[in-house]
């Protein structure tokens, strides 16, 4: 078996994995402004992006080809009805008119997402109903209202389109939501424009550097009663079912490392586009090593996708893709 490991040609030409920048998407967080570039504290090298300090990176991250970007809003204001989400002029609306202007971006898909925790004043992902006399904080006395949020959700897709966004991505998790995104798009005559789903996304200790990046951090409560349950992996694919009868293009798998094997039983099962998200915890757990000299950064990192290639992604979401594609060359 060494006979086709000697030499660097010789494991290129028998490679069964590769990876390649346009395998890689780019999340970008745009905040109000102009020329805002704030560093998140808990993930180096991640901005909170000004609409024209965003285009610039667009820009970069296109002259590397990479393959598109993931857009976030942190909006000026927030409310209980996340109007930020689907205001027309919405930050990250703002932002998809600025990128599709510039040319240099051409070759970039934009992907936005589609939840509202980063609109919504208390940071759950969709209308909070208070069940009783002691208050929303008190966690046996509210429930996230499923329907109530799913016209928000459609709303937000639609005009999230309308701006400009090549793929919409809804990553609430609420039950129904991609028919009703599905149903909306095509009455607005926006019927060419693919979902990609968080078709299973986890509730995971894994997102929290994402919390402070987007400020979506819940002020109450946590999210396990619609993120899914990080044991199980056939109810994974009940919701992959569910999502692609329901008229979604796409799905995306959240987190990546922790859950490869969930990414494969998608894979073995599904004939469809499947991405993954490598999320902010992978990411900063991976820096604090590099910080400390723990672990080869660019072996390091390059290791952690392929994993998520070989495990059936077909694309990435990463932190790491404008690095990882100066590494590839």
């Amino acid at each position: 078996m060494r006979r086709l490991r000697r030499t660097e040609a010789l494991r290129s030409l028998v490679r069964e994995t590769r990876l390649h920048p346009g395998a890689l998407v780019y999340p970008l967080f745009l905040c109000p402004g102009e020329g805002i570039r704030k560093e998140i504290g808990s993930m180096p090298g991640v901005f909170n992006l000004s609409v024209d300090e965003a285009v610039k990176e667009a820009e970069e991250c296109a002259a590397l080809g990479l393959g598109g970007l993931l857009l976030f809003g942190l909006p000026a204001e927030k409310d209980v009805f996340a109007t930020g989400a689907y205001a027309e002029q919405g930050i990250v609306q703002q932002g998809l008119r600025a990128l599709k202007a510039s040319r240099a971006c051409d070759s970039l898909v934009t992907i936005a997402d589609v939840c509202l925790c980063e609109y919504t004043s208390h940071g759950h992902c969709g209308i909070v109903v208070n069940d009783g006399a002691r208050g929303p904080q008190d966690p046996d006395h509210y429930h996230i209202d499923n329907d109530a949020t799913l016209p928000l959700l459609a709303r937000t897709a639609v005009s999230l389109a309308q701006a400009g966004a090549d793929i919409v991505a809804p990553s609430d998790m609420m039950d129904g939501r991609v028919e009703a995104i599905r149903a909306a798009l095509d009455a607005a005559a926006l019927a060419d424009t693919p979902i990609l789903s968080y078709a299973s996304k986890f509730a995971s200790a894994f997102y929290g550097p994402f919390r402070e990046a987007a400020d979506s951090a819940p002020q109450f409560g946590d999210r396990r009663s619609y993120q899914m349950d990080g044991a199980n992996i056939r109810e994974a694919m009940r919701e992959i079912d569910l999502d692609l009868a329901e008229g979604a293009d796409m799905v995306l798998m959240k987190p990546a490392m922790p859950y490869l094997d969930v990414i494969r039983a998608a894979r073995e099962r599904y004939d469809l586009p499947l991405g993954a998200y490598q999320v902010s915890g992978e990411y900063s757990m991976l820096h604090a090593a590099f910080a400390r000299g723990w672990l080869e950064p660019e072996r390091a990192m390059l290791e952690s996708l392929v994993s998520i290639r070989r495990a059936g992604a077909d694309f990435i979401v990463t932190y790491f893709a404008k690095d990882a594609a100066r590494a590839l060359g």
